[in-house]
């Protein structure tokens, strides 16, 4: 992994037109999708050198190198993004950091966030995590739940419910992952339609390295890339 601070710039400006190209394949200008750089497997200088080229959402996948990251990097102009599985345990570590919880799977887990953000005086930003592929290993609910579980979570004092998230399953093509990408954007349609809500949902986190461009094209306000940032 190449982490020089010009081959991350090069990569980011890459990553960002094809965003836009994406973006415009879609009929939506490149400002409609916001790049979340996945940042668990470099060092925090890298997250500097992201921020200086104006990279400001950050995702990470551990609760801990959440917290660690956001207090080593305070002084820095970024939001940090919780992506990975999220244990209630450890809700405490993130919530008073984060600009965004994309992994809520349960009613369970959106009630322990809804306390700690009370108790912080903050209110967490969340998008609801749906197993949209159906594998079995994967986190989120079935979008068959999702309705009920927008609604219970939305309800809760602390909580701002924004929208949903999936991941595709790892596939060699890009294209094997559009169904899955079809399914949120239907799903989020559902919940938008069913779910007692004070206001639409309106994010849809899909799309990572191998696939990000497919997930804008149908329809992804946030997607999620690593490794095409630091190779």
């Amino acid at each position: 992994m190449n982490s020089a601070p010009e081959r991350t710039q090069a990569n980011l400006r890459e990553v960002r037109e094809r965003i836009a190209q994406a973006a415009r394949r879609s009929g939506r200008g490149p400002d409609a999708v916001r790049l979340v750089a996945v940042t668990k497997t470099v060092p925090t200088e890298t997250i500097r050198v992201l921020a200086g080229a104006g990279q400001a959402d950050i995702g990470e996948n551990q609760a801990q190198q959440l917290r660690d990251r956001a207090r080593e990097l305070a002084g820095l102009a970024v939001r940090w993004h919780m992506i990975g599985h999220l244990q209630r345990n450890k809700v405490k570590y993130v919530v008073a950091a984060c600009a965004m919880i994309h992994s809520v799977d349960s009613l369970r887990l959106a009630e322990e966030i809804s306390k700690r953000a009370q108790a912080a005086g903050a209110r967490a930003t969340c998008l609801l995590e749906v197993n949209a592929s159906g594998e079995e290993a994967k986190w989120g609910v079935a979008p068959s739940e999702a309705p009920r579980l927008a609604s219970q979570a939305a309800a809760l004092p602390g909580v701002d419910l924004v929208g949903l998230m999936t991941m595709a399953p790892i596939a060699d093509e890009a294209e094997k992952a559009r169904p899955v990408f079809v399914t949120l954007r239907e799903c989020l349609a559902r919940v938008n339609c069913e779910a007692d809500l004070a206001r639409p949902l309106t994010e849809l986190s899909m799309g990572m390295t191998q696939d990000y461009e497919v997930a804008i094209e149908e329809g992804a306000t946030i997607v999620r890339v690593g490794t095409a940032l630091f190779r």
